[in-house]
C-alpha cells in the first residue's frame, strides 16, 4: 500500500487519483488477509467456519474506508495524518468486527468493551504515526517505518478484539467441522488474496514507471519521434503530432507519406543515411523540416524510427543573414557582393545570346554637402530616397545596386545599346529633377552618370566596371549633372593620371621636386620686397610637369600634405639666408586648412628654420573659406597670433568675397592675374582693378598685382594705386642660386 501511495506522489494529478484506488485495494486486501490468516490460526474449544457472503463484505469494507481516507484533500500534516488514520482505524474495525460476524460456529460471541476501545484507540495513534511519517520521510524509510507501524497497529486491533471475545458454547447451534467447505474456501481466497496483493503491487509499480519513464523520454526530446512498422505508425510522441498538425490519436495507424512531403520523393520511412528536408503535405509553404530514419527493432520487430526537427526559424534565420550579407542595410538593394554575382551571369548571358549589357555607374552631387550640414539622419533619408527613384526608373529584369557611401550602380540587360542605356539616363535625369528640386529643397542632390557597354567596352564584369566607372571620373570632371558613355582615350588618360598619382606619392622621396623663387617688388621704385615659393617638379620621363596638372591630383589624393610641408620647410630654410629685409610667400592649399595642427606644424616649421614668422606670408584663396568656415577662420587666428602674415591670394574670382575680408584681418590682397592681363583692352577690367585698389585702401590692406608682364600693364597697376607687384616684367621664376645672387647683388 506505501509503495502504490509513494508512486502516486510522483504522477502527475490526472493519475494520482487512480493510484490512490489501487493503493487502497492492495492495502484493503491485505488487511483483509491478515485478519482471516489470524482467524484461521485460531485453535480453540469451538471449530469455526466462515460465511462467504459477510466475509466478502468485510473485504469491501475495509477497501472502501481505505479508498475514502487515502483521497482526504488537503496538505500534509499532523491533522491530515490523524483524520486519515481515523477513518481507515474505522473501516479496519468495521472489516474486523463484519468478519466476526461472519463467523459460523457452534456458539455465543460475547464482546469485552474495554479491550475494544483501547484497542481502536492505539490502532489509530500507530496509524497517524505512520501516513505522518510517509508524509515526512524520505528514501526506503517513507514506505518501510509505515508499513510497520501499519502492520502492528491491525495486529494489535485484531489481537485486542480477539482477547476481548468469548465463544460460550450452545448446543442448540449446528456444529463446524474443521475440514468443512467453510473454512477451505476462506484459505484458498486468502492465499490467492495475498499473492495477488504482493503480485500485483510490484508488478504494477514496475511496469508503470517503465512505460511511464518511457513515454516521458520519448516526450522530453524536442524532436518530433515516430514508430513505423509496415509503412504504418505504431508509436508516436506529442511533438511529432504538433509538427504535422494533427493529434497522436489520429496518427496510429496512418502511413506517414499522409502528412509529409520529402525533398526526395522518396517513402517516409526509407532509411536514409543523411537527413532529407520535408514539408507538410496540407501546406507546404508553412513549415520546413528535416527528417531523419533508422532501423530499430521495437517490441521484436523491425521497425523504422522517423525523427522529425522543425527548421523553420533557423532556415528563417539563415534566409535573413543570407539576405544581409548581399543586400545594402540602408536600402535594401543588392550590395556589391551581389552584384558581382549577378553581372557574371549577365556577362555569360550576353556572350551566349550575343545580346549586351549595359553598367551605369552613378555618383551622387552635393551629397556630401547635405551629409555635413544636415547630419547623417537626413542623408540617409535621402539615400533611400534615391534608392526608391532608381528603382521606379528601370525595369523588373534591371538591377539597382548600393556598392558604396553615395555610389549607386545600374545593370541594364538587353535592349538596343546604347540607346537604351541613354534613355535610361534622361529618365533617371528627368526624375531627379521632378524629385529633387535643389531650388526648393536644400538637402536635394543630382547625379552624374558613367555608361558601359558589354559589347564594345568590356567582354568580363571586372572590365566593364572599370569602363564605367572611367566615364563617370570624365562625367563628374564635365560639369557634374551629365551622362558620358566610355570611349578609350578616357581609359589612355585614366591610366595616365593613376601613374602621375603614384609618381607624386614618390616624388620627394626621389629628389624629383624642387622651388622656384618669383620676385615680389615695390610697383613704383621696383626695389626687391620678397620672393614667391613656386612648387616644380622634374619628372624623369615627362620632364617638367605644370603646377596645374598635378596640384589638384595632389589635393584629390591627400597628398598635398605632405607637399605641403614639404615646401613650407624649403622655403623658410632658403628665406632664412636672405637679408632680413626680404619675405617669403608661400601658397597653402585649402586641403591643409582642413587639420588640425596647420598652425602648430607652421610653428615647429620657423623654430626649425630660425626664420622670424614675420617675414612668412602664407597665401590662401577663397575657396579654403568655402568648407568649415569657422575652423578654418580658427586657424587662420591662429597663425596671426605666431606673427605670420595672412594674404588673400587672386582676389575677385572666388565667393563672397567682400564678407571675407570683413570676416578675417587680412595682411595683403593679390588681385588675380586674369585681371592684369586684360587690363590694356579696356572695359571692366581696369574698373574691378580699380574697385579692389579702392577697397584695400578703405581697409588699410596693400594690393598686390598678379601677372605684370608688360609696362603698359606696370604703368596702368602703378596709376590705380596698387602698392605691389609681381610677374614676368621683374623675373621669371628661379632657382636658389639665382636668387642669392640678385639679393646680394640689390643689397651692394
Amino acid at each position: 500500500m506505501f509503495t502504490l501511495l509513494a508512486r502516486s506522489a510522483e504522477c502527475d494529478a490526472r493519475r494520482r487519483n487512480s493510484w490512490k484506488a489501487v493503493a487502497a485495494f492492495a492495502g484493503g486486501l491485505g488487511i483483509w488477509a491478515t485478519h482471516f490468516v489470524a482467524m484461521l490460526a485460531y485453535r480453540g474449544a469451538v471449530v469455526m467456519a466462515f460465511d462467504p457472503l459477510l466475509t466478502a463484505l468485510s473485504s469491501v469494507i475495509v477497501v472502501l474506508g481505505l479508498w475514502g481516507a487515502l483521497r482526504l484533500p488537503g496538505g500534509g500534516g499532523i491533522v491530515r495524518s490523524q483524520a486519515t488514520a481515523l477513518i481507515s482505524t474505522a473501516a479496519i474495525a468495521a472489516m474486523h468486527y463484519i468478519g466476526m460476524q461472519a463467523t459460523r460456529a457452534a456458539a455465543q460471541i460475547h464482546y469485552n468493551a474495554e479491550p475494544v476501545i483501547l484497542g481502536i484507540i492505539t490502532t489509530d495513534l500507530l496509524l497517524g504515526a505512520a501516513f505522518l511519517f510517509f508524509e515526512r520521510l524520505t528514501g526506503w524509510g517513507r514506505v518501510w517505518w509505515p508499513a510497520m507501524l501499519t502492520f502492528l497497529g491491525v495486529c494489535v486491533l485484531h489481537f485486542s478484539g480477539m482477547s476481548a471475545t468469548s465463544f460460550i458454547p450452545d448446543s442448540s447451534l449446528p456444529k463446524v467441522t474443521v475440514g468443512g467447505l467453510g473454512r477451505i474456501w476462506l484459505i484458498d481466497a486468502v492465499s490467492i488474496v495475498a499473492g495477488a496483493v504482493t503480485i500485483m503491487t510490484m508488478v504494477a509499480v514496475v511496469i508503470d514507471r517503465y512505460l511511464t519513464d518511457l513515454k516521458g523520454f520519448a516526450e522530453a526530446t524536442l524532436e518530433g519521434v515516430a514508430i513505423v512498422r509496415e509503412g504504418r505508425i505504431v508509436e508516436v510522441n506529442s511533438a511529432f503530432a504538433q509538427l504535422v498538425g494533427t493529434t497522436e490519436k489520429a496518427l496510429i495507424g496512418a502511413n506517414p507519406d499522409n502528412y509529409l512531403l520529402l525533398a526526395d520523393g522518396l517513402p517516409t520511412d526509407m532509411t536514409r543515411n543523411m537527413p532529407v528536408e520535408a514539408a507538410s503535405r496540407d501546406n507546404p509553404n508553412l513549415h520546413i523540416f528535416e527528417l531523419a530514419v533508422r532501423t530499430i527493432e521495437y517490441r521484436g520487430r523491425p521497425c523504422q524510427v522517423l525523427a522529425l526537427r522543425d527548421l523553420t526559424a533557423q532556415k528563417e534565420a539563415q534566409r535573413q543573414v543570407s539576405h544581409l550579407a548581399l543586400h545594402d542595410a540602408l536600402t535594401d538593394l543588392p550590395n556589391r557582393t551581389l552584384f558581382k554575382e549577378q553581372l557574371d551571369h549577365a556577362m555569360a548571358w550576353a556572350a551566349r545570346t550575343r545580346n549586351p549589357v549595359a553598367i551605369l555607374a552613378l555618383d551622387l552631387d552635393r551629397f556630401k554637402a547635405v551629409n555635413d550640414l544636415f547630419g547623417h539622419a537626413e542623408g540617409d533619408r535621402v539615400l533611400k530616397a534615391v534608392a526608391d527613384i532608381l528603382q521606379r526608373c528601370v525595369r523588373g529584369v534591371d538591377t539597382v545596386a548600393r556598392i558604396g557611401g553615395d555610389e549607386f550602380v545600374i545593370l541594364q540587360l538587353g535592349g538596343m545599346q546604347p540607346d537604351g542605356a541613354r534613355l535610361l539616363s534622361e529618365r533617371i535625369f528627368k526624375t531627379f529633377k521632378e524629385e529633387m528640386n535643389v531650388a526648393v529643397d536644400p538637402v536635394a542632390v543630382g547625379t552624374s552618370i558613367g555608361v558601359a557597354i558589354s559589347s564594345q567596352d568590356g567582354h568580363d564584369g571586372e572590365t566593364l566596371r572599370h569602363a564605367a566607372d572611367i566615364a563617370l571620373y570624365r562625367a563628374k570632371s564635365a560639369g557634374r549633372g551629365v551622362a558620358a558613355f566610355y570611349d578609350p582615350e578616357m581609359d589612355r588618360e585614366a591610366r595616365e593620371r593613376r601613374q602621375l598619382e603614384t609618381d607624386l606619392r614618390h616624388a620627394i622621396s626621389r629628389n624629383q621636386l624642387h622651388l622656384a623663387y618669383q620676385p615680389l617688388v615695390n610697383a613704383v621704385n621696383g626695389v626687391c620686397s620678397g620672393y614667391e615659393a613656386l612648387l616644380r617638379w622634374s619628372h624623369p620621363d615627362r620632364g617638367e610637369v605644370l603646377p596645374d596638372s598635378f596640384i589638384p591630383i595632389a589635393e584629390e589624393t591627400g597628398s598635398i600634405i605632405a607637399l605641403g610641408e614639404w615646401v613650407l620647410r624649403e622655403a623658410c630654410l632658403t628665406a632664412a639666408q636672405w637679408e632680413p629685409h626680404l619675405s617669403i610667400a608661400v601658397n597653402v592649399s585649402p586641403v591643409q586648412f582642413r587639420l588640425a595642427n596647420l598652425a602648430e606644424m607652421v610653428a615647429k616649421v620657423l623654430a626649425e628654420t630660425n626664420l622670424a614668422p614675420i617675414r612668412l606670408q602664407l597665401e590662401i584663396t577663397e575657396t579654403a573659406l568655402m568648407k568649415d568656415r569657422m575652423i578654418t577662420l580658427g586657424t587662420l587666428y591662429k597663425l596671426k597670433r605666431l606673427g605670420v602674415s595672412i594674404v588673400m591670394d587672386d582676389f575677385g574670382t572666388g565667393y563672397s568675397s567682400l564678407s571675407n575680408l570683413q570676416s578675417f584681418p587680412f595682411d595683403k590682397i593679390k588681385i588675380d592675374r586674369s585681371f592684369i592681363s586684360t587690363m590694356e583692352g579696356g572695359g571692366s577690367a581696369r574698373a574691378i582693378v580699380r574697385a579692389i585698389v579702392g577697397l584695400g585702401r578703405g581697409l588699410n590692406l596693400p594690393v598686390v598685382a598678379e601677372g605684370v608682364e608688360t609696362e603698359a600693364q606696370h604703368k596702368m597697376v602703378i596709376e590705380e594705386g596698387c602698392t605691389e607687384a609681381q610677374g614676368y616684367l621683374f623675373g621669371r621664376p628661379g632657382s636658389m642660386m639665382v636668387i642669392a645672387s640678385k639679393t646680394f647683388a640689390e643689397a651692394g
